[in-house]
């Protein structure tokens, strides 16, 4: 209590203000626009924390998935081929942000299955080495991934793409590839038959629908190629893919061509963030009605207290402590308000996979459909830097409501004010 009334004047009679004083029915009415203002900034303020979050744990779950199958940094040679890869691997281990490596050859063909055709991403792979770079090998439904042995012209499709080729494991399908072989008969499209080895489910539609796997020397030969096409990294942390595809660029040896994972995305990862920042604007005019609600609350308050006005001007109040005891107020519920709504909007980001199911259980609904969207619960990623953006944006909003009112508090008269006291 003590350092309560040590406060300056100001801050004690908007603290009064705040807490609406005596309980008449005008400053109960007061007191209770208050509370609805504290309450729209809260509801404001948690709806955009549980969004974002729910917008980044679907990216992260999207962007685990595409992980899986993809690689963090690619490395090709400028020649077309990487001969010597296995030097090259030794010299990108010396990265201390590399964790694996592989070879590969990549392509693309069509697959040809009675009267069904789809165009098709083929990628030759060491089955030995491509655990150190992928997790296809643990995505694995039916068959096997080590069938991809040299000279056995074994193929795993995606999950998507064996459907709708119709095939089975066992079954065979044809390859062809757009360079061109001499035939009697003319130039003719390179193909080959390929039995099915294994089918794979990334849980990403467009692998799952569009890439095929076959083993690396099988990849050559179709290609006519004597060596690999690059390697494909793994690195410590994902997010520094880019920074590490510089340093290897400058330390490895060769006319080299670094591709991280970000750039093979680039169209997707900036929708996604387009998105969320659409997101964040629409979301964010919610917060502005509530905190806007403060400009009727602070007029009604400034209207009803004017002979309080009058009276602290005449004991010799500035009009700037005037304006600052207006301002305080507005700002202590915004405050309140950003404040409740970032704990509000916290709990239920972290606990939304109880949260949503108890939902579903009560409506009898389910919000996402394993067989539509291949995941079950609702991803949450939590990010206090968004959590501090937004309680940021909140109390700054708040505090701008209060300006016009303070000011017209400052203006007020004391002998018009007290005139008909």
């Amino acid at each position: 209590m003590s350092i309560i009334h040590n406060l300056p004047y100001e801050w004690l009679v908007g603290l009064r203000y705040t807490r609406a004083g005596k309980r008449s029915g005008r400053n109960s009415f007061i007191s209770f626009i208050s509370l609805i203002s504290v309450s729209g900034i809260a509801l404001g303020v948690a709806a955009l924390i549980v969004v974002l979050s729910v917008m980044n744990g679907f990216q992260k779950e999207v962007t685990d998935r595409m992980l899986s199958v993809l690689a963090h940094v690619e490395v090709f040679d400028a020649h077309g081929t990487m001969p010597n890869w296995r030097e090259q691997e030794r010299e990108a281990f010396r990265n201390p942000e590399v964790r694996g490596a592989a070879p590969f050859v990549e392509t693309q063909g069509l697959l040809l299955h009675d009267d069904v055709m789809k165009p098709t991403v083929i990628r030759g792979v060491l089955p030995s080495e491509e655990h150190k770079v992928s997790d296809v090998a643990k995505q694995i439904k039916r068959g096997s991934f080590d069938s991809l042995q040299p000279d056995s012209f074994n193929i795993v499709l995606g999950y998507a793409l064996a459907n709708s080729l119709g095939v089975g494991i066992g079954d065979r399908v044809t390859m062809m590839l757009a360079q061109q072989q001499i035939t009697p008969a003319g130039f003719l499209p390179r193909t080959r038959t390929f039995t099915v080895g294994g089918i794979f489910e990334a849980g990403h539609y467009e692998f799952d629908s569009g890439l095929a796997f076959i083993s690396l020397a099988d990849a050559e030969k179709m290609e006519r190629l004597d060596a690999p096409s690059g390697l494909r990294l793994r690195i410590a942390d994902m997010n520094r893919a880019p920074e590490v595809a510089m340093q290897l660029k400058r330390t490895m040896s060769g006319d080299l061509i670094m591709r991280d994972w970000s750039k093979l995305n680039a169209n997707w990862f900036a929708a996604v963030q387009t998105e969320k920042r659409m997101m964040f604007i629409i979301l964010t005019l919610i917060i502005a009605v509530a905190a806007f609600n403060l400009v009727s609350t602070l007029v009604m308050t400034v209207t009803d207290k004017q002979a309080d006005i009058a009276i602290l001007r005449t004991l010799g109040s500035s009009p700037r402590s005037i304006m600052k005891i207006f301002m305080i107020q507005g700002a202590l519920v915004g405050i309140l308000g950003t404040l409740a709504g970032v704990g509000l909007g916290v709990l239920v980001a972290l606990n939304i996979d109880v949260i949503v199911p108890f939902i579903e259980h009560l409506l009898g609904v389910q919000f996402l459909s394993k067989d539509i969207y291949l995941i079950s619960e609702m991803p949450s990623d939590l990010r206090w830097p968004d959590v501090f953006k937004i309680g940021g944006v909140s109390i700054l909003l708040a505090f701008v409501a209060t300006i016009y009112p303070s000011w017209a508090a400052a203006r007020v008269k004391p002998a018009e004010a007290l005139r008909y006291e």
